[in-house]
């Protein structure tokens, strides 16, 4: 079944900034700017990097409205509507439809780690509570649960299942998954496989990298797109330093903390994350050092 594209190329995934523990908008709006001039394909709002599982549910409509206003169709919205509760995974993703979204970004239900039928039941819902093409989101590290080839199969059949975000950096299973093709396009969800993804026929990836270094991670995509193969796979190789310090503590930690000596907004994060500690923060700036001037972290 060919699906709906709902975005070709690089989606950033959006942090969430804050100051005084309160979501800072003006910062919030500098990001978007930044982003839509760049060139980005799509932006994620309140995924795993906009810290969505500290959000109050005021302040995940919040980002949802704000940015829907803010972008203004300039580029494609996805908002991260998934929680381990399906009824209220349901609830956001109307919610997400009623503001403005293109699409949304649902992650495997963790902790409760639900049965295999039930897994493909809670995402069957949540694709039927709104029309709008939805994501799946596979991330084992962080939920414990990794969606089998055959619930996929299930899936893939709704069409309203847009595709799959695949945090995976196993070559066995990204090359299974692109052999969904069109009834279940593929979607790097690692930035070390964004070119391995787009070499097996997916059609982009769900970035952090494209945070700080958006034009350079876009590039990577149009220049594969472009038919210029050996030079996307340069500039996948020349963004691993960064890539590697952005994943040196738990992410948005190191991603915040890089924004901030950039001036785009605080390192100030949610607990139970904390700021990058001192050996983490130099490797970090370190990193940043060689595609950016870097000054003094902001606040």
């Amino acid at each position: 079944m060919k699906k709906k594209v709902l975005f070709r190329g690089i989606a950033t995934a959006l942090v969430t900034p804050f100051r005084d523990d309160h979501i800072d908008l003006p910062a919030f709006d500098l990001l978007l700017e930044e982003q839509i001039s760049a060139g980005i394909d799509a932006l994620v709002i309140g995924g795993t990097t906009g810290e969505a599982a500290t959000l109050s549910t005021k302040e995940r409509y919040l980002l949802y409205r704000h940015a829907a206003d803010r972008v203004a169709g300039r580029c494609p919205l996805i908002f991260g509507t998934g929680t381990n509760d399906t009824k209220v995974a349901v609830k956001h993703t109307k919610m997400a439809k009623a503001l403005g979204a293109d699409g949304v970004l649902t992650v495997t239900p963790y902790y409760n780690k639900g049965t295999e039928a039930g897994l493909v039941t809670h995402y069957l819902k949540v694709a039927e509570a709104a029309d709008l093409p939805m994501l799946l989101y596979n991330v084992p590290s962080r939920t414990g649960v990794n969606l089998t080839l055959e619930q996929l199969r299930i899936l893939a059949g709704h069409e309203n299942v847009a595709g799959i975000k695949e945090a995976s950096d196993s070559l066995e299973r990204l090359v299974s998954l692109s052999e969904f093709g069109e009834s279940l396009p593929l979607y790097a969800g690692n930035d070390t496989a964004l070119y391995t993804v787009l070499a097996l026929g997916g059609l982009g990836g769900i970035s952090v990298v494209s945070g700080v270094l958006p034009e350079e991670t876009v590039a990577l995509s149009n220049l594969f797109f472009e038919g210029r193969q050996r030079e996307s796979a340069k500039k996948q190789r020349a963004l691993l330093p960064m890539i590697r310090a952005l994943f040196i503590e738990t992410n948005p930690s190191p991603i915040k903390y890089a924004l901030s000596l950039l001036h785009k907004c605080r390192s100030d994060v949610r607990l139970p994350l904390s700021p990058p500690n001192e050996e983490s923060a130099a490797k970090i700036r370190r990193a940043l050092e060689k595609y950016r001037t870097v000054t003094p972290a902001l606040g």
